[in-house]
């Protein structure tokens, strides 16, 4: 198992869209927190504030552990934000935590 750096990029204005399948997404980090293999996940605010209301988000960091490469790229591409159309790039890579 290695852990893995999965970056959204998304469309802009994809508040509405975010919204619409929010739990879905959420639900999918909620299971992979339970299995212990969540380090981090949350979105990029559109603006410099961490309630950007209506400007909504640019994107998302999620880094978990996984199997491989292939898992964990498997995993991002099946996400909600990824099948309906949030995310307008998607990047996974190796991560190698260091600190804390």
């Amino acid at each position: 198992m290695m852990l893995y750096a999965i970056s959204g990029e998304d469309i802009p204005e994809s508040l509405e869209k975010r919204l619409a399948v929010r739990a879905a997404h959420l639900e999918r980090l909620n299971e992979l927190r339970r299995e212990g293999r969540l380090i981090l996940a949350g979105p990029y605010p559109a603006i410099d504030s961490p309630d950007p209301g209506p400007a909504g988000f640019s994107g998302s960091l999620i880094v978990a552990e996984f199997e491989s490469l292939e898992a964990a790229r498997s995993w991002a591409e099946t996400d909600p934000y990824a099948t309906s159309g949030v995310y307008a790039r998607l990047t996974v890579k190796p991560f190698k935590k260091v600190l804390p």
